[in-house]
């Protein structure tokens, strides 16, 4: 077999094993066969520089530390989420939904779980994996790129062609798994280092690190819950979705993360019932939450329902 081709099918296998791992939780092969291939793709990737491309799994670490991170402005603000802790509430804007859209319902929704998390967002252009940002203020946030690049679940590209796009912008959440939470700390406190307190401050303090490589060592994992901007293809003149379920299913075909655990309802009837069973729920989700998200399912009526300055 040619170095190319070899090259080539050492990728493919890389990120079939970080899809299996990290999205399926299915493992095939140990972390010493895993670390062969990748050890054996970068040989030959030394070996021909030229042939090296930026999807490559080893293009997410490397490059020395930087002195600081630069700002960015989100090309569409990234608001907040409205909370509300009772049900009459939730009743209530169901009924403040059917004026804004001058309609008695009852709606479709999406309904998932709220990572508690750090809420990120990744740009894609012509494919690859371009630009990945913090929240911020909503306007403004850091351009932590090198840092998003070393999350093993995270696409290095896209066919966006596919999708009859040119750009496209996912927003979403950086978390850990309490079990590699759980597994971090007992490494640390074997080493006699302090341990840290809980799994969202240890995801944020990971990505303001200033060394991607520092970044790297830590299981940070990322959950896509929507999409902020796009550009259409030449050619092309609609969205290649026209709901958020359909987002998600397509994301989940070019094996993008996606928030698990999500489903659809019609109407607060529907979405009563699963407050209490989240309530129990969340305890055996292998991640922290912090509540539960609600949303419409078809865009054009979100779109329609407008936002208010600091939340949909």
């Amino acid at each position: 077999m040619s170095d190319k081709k070899r090259i080539e099918e050492l990728r493919e296998q890389i990120r079939k094993h970080n899809h299996l791992y990290y999205q399926k939780a299915e493992p095939e092969i140990s972390d010493q066969e895993y670390d062969q291939l990748f050890k054996e793709l970068e040989a030959l990737e030394d070996k021909h520089p030229d042939w090296v491309t930026p999807d490559s799994p080893t293009q997410r670490v490397g490059g020395e530390p930087l002195e600081g991170f630069e700002t960015v402005r989100h090309e569409v603000p990234m608001l907040s989420i409205s909370n509300t802790y009772s049900k009459e509430e939730l009743e209530d804007f169901e009924t403040r939904l059917g004026r804004a859209l001058d309609s008695e319902g009852p709606f479709e929704y999406v309904v998932e779980p709220k990572i508690d998390g750090v809420a990120v967002t990744a740009v894609y252009e012509d494919g690859y994996f371009t630009l990945g940002a913090t929240r911020g203020n909503g306007v403004e946030g850091d351009n932590i790129t090198a840092n998003m690049k070393t999350i093993r679940n995270l696409p290095l590209s896209l066919p966006l062609k596919d999708l009859g796009l040119k750009k496209l912008e996912v927003r979403g959440e950086v978390y850990m798994t309490t079990e590699d939470f759980t597994q971090l700390n007992k490494k640390r406190e074997e080493a006699g280092e302090e341990v840290y307190a809980n799994p969202r401050n240890t995801t944020a303090g990971s990505l303001k690190l200033l060394d991607p490589k520092q970044v790297g060592e830590r299981p940070l994992r990322l959950a896509i819950h929507s999409f902020g901007s796009m550009t259409l293809a030449e050619g092309v003149d609609r969205r290649p979705w026209s709901k958020h379920s359909e987002l998600y299913e397509k994301m989940s075909d070019l094996k993008m993360p996606i928030v698990p655990e999500w489903t659809i309802k019609t109407g607060v009837e529907q979405i009563l019932p699963l407050i209490d069973e989240w309530a129990e729920k969340r305890f055996d989700l292998p991640f922290e939450t912090d509540g539960l998200v609600v949303k419409l399912n078809d865009f054009r009526l979100r779109e329609n329902a407008g936002t208010t300055s600091r939340c949909p």
